[in-house]
Parts: C-alpha cells; structure tokens; sequence
C-alpha cells in the first residue's frame, strides 16, 4: 500500500440505462435504486484509494434536485476528497442525460464515508490523500467539518469537541 495518492487516482464514472425495473409508477428513477448505485459507485473509488475493502459507514444527506426519468443515461462521477485514519470520504455527483435531446443535468450531489477493512474484517489504515488543485484542497478542508457533523449526529463526539466546527462559529460570530 502507498502512504499516499492523489484524487485523480480514486475518480471513477459509472453510467447506468434507467429501464422500467428501476422507476416507480411516475417514469422517475427510484430513490433506493439511486443510493444503490451511488453506493457501488463510491465503493470503487474508496477501493481504488486504499487497495482495501471497504464497507459504507455513512450516507451523508441525499437531496434529489431532478428526477432522472425513465430511458435517460445515469452517470455518477466519484471521486475520494480525504481519507482519514481508517475511514475514506467520497464526493459524488450524479447527472441525468437525455441521450436523443441530447441534454445533460445535474441530478444530486452526496458525500458517502467508508471504512477500509482487513480479511477479518477489522478497520486498516488508509494512505493520505493529496489534494491538488484549488477545488481539491477545498473539499479536502471542508471534509474535516462535515466529519464532525456526521460524529456529532451519530453521538460519538459531544459538540464541543469538534474543534474545526467550533472554529468556523466562532469566526462567523466575529463581527
């Protein structure tokens, strides 16, 4: 395993027909069938990252902006924003096509949160990412603050222990 790699090395594209077995009674592609595929989606690019399995910890809030219909083109594009000790965050964005129109939009956005596990099944290490460009760096530090938000949420830090979250009130409290 290397110590570390860069996001281009996790970014994985996934493409997916929307045929009838995947829609509801509206045309629309289902929600679960959605998070599935992102699941498997983003577990290619945590894999990618630490040469591991990896099993999901968390499932950031989902919001569908625009329902992807029934014989349109799926495609999620995944990509690592930081690996922490055990645990791997990835971005993904997912875009609907209407491939005969000819248009493309964004669907969602999410953050899933995996952990790298060993043949017995037990958190391992993970190498370090090195983010790159601007928008990498970004992700990168603002993935520390919703870290905290998902331990918070889960009840495995108290709020006042978050120390990037307390930072960033306090800044946004200075006047």
């Amino acid at each position: 395993m290397k110590n570390e790699k860069r996001v281009k090395d996790s970014q994985t594209t996934m493409n997916e027909l929307v045929l009838p077995n995947d829609t509801n009674t509206f045309g629309g592609l289902m929600g679960g069938r959605l998070l599935y595929w992102m699941d498997i989606c983003a577990a290619m690019a945590a894999q990618k990252h630490c040469n591991s399995v990896v099993v999901t910890a968390s499932v950031d809030n989902v919001s569908f902006k625009k329902s992807i219909k029934l014989g349109e083109v799926l495609t999620i594009e995944a990509q690592v924003t930081r690996a922490f000790n055990t645990s791997i965050e990835v971005r993904m964005e997912v875009y609907g096509q209407n491939l005969p129109e000819g248009t493309k939009y964004k669907s969602n956005v999410a953050y899933y949160t995996f952990v790298a596990v060993d043949p017995e099944g037990k958190p391992r290490a993970v190498p370090k990412l090195i983010p790159e460009s601007e928008y990498e760096k970004k992700l990168y530090e603002e993935a520390q603050l919703r870290r905290e938000l998902r331990l918070i949420l889960a009840g495995k830090i108290n709020p006042k222990d978050a120390s990037s979250l307390s930072e960033l009130i306090r800044a946004s409290n200075v006047k």
